[in-house]
């Protein structure tokens, strides 16, 4: 969770998990989305990626990103827990 914590920190990948709430995108339909450049987003989705926040798909030529709503499931049932007076174990 510490990875997913961490990789939301920071509001270029915020605005990647955004971009592929709408559609599964390829790194060059997402880097199209910013003024920075393609090795950057690469870093990011990276980042992402080892945080378990997003997954990629290989479809021909094109790699597909897409989100992992299991990690977000987790990440919200953790949260909720605190209004719910539950235990945090993670």
């Amino acid at each position: 969770m510490k990875e997913a914590f961490k990789a939301l920190a920071d509001p270029t990948r915020r605005k990647i998990l955004d971009l592929l709430k709408e559609n599964d995108l390829t790194a060059g339909e997402i880097a199209a989305e910013f003024s920075i450049s393609k090795p950057s987003i690469s870093q990011h989705l990276k980042i992402l990626k080892t945080a378990g926040l997003i997954e990629d798909e290989k479809d021909g030529q094109y790699i597909y990103y897409h989100l992992n709503t299991t990690v977000f499931q987790e990440l919200i049932s953790w949260a909720m827990s605190f209004t719910q007076g539950g235990n945090t174990d993670a």
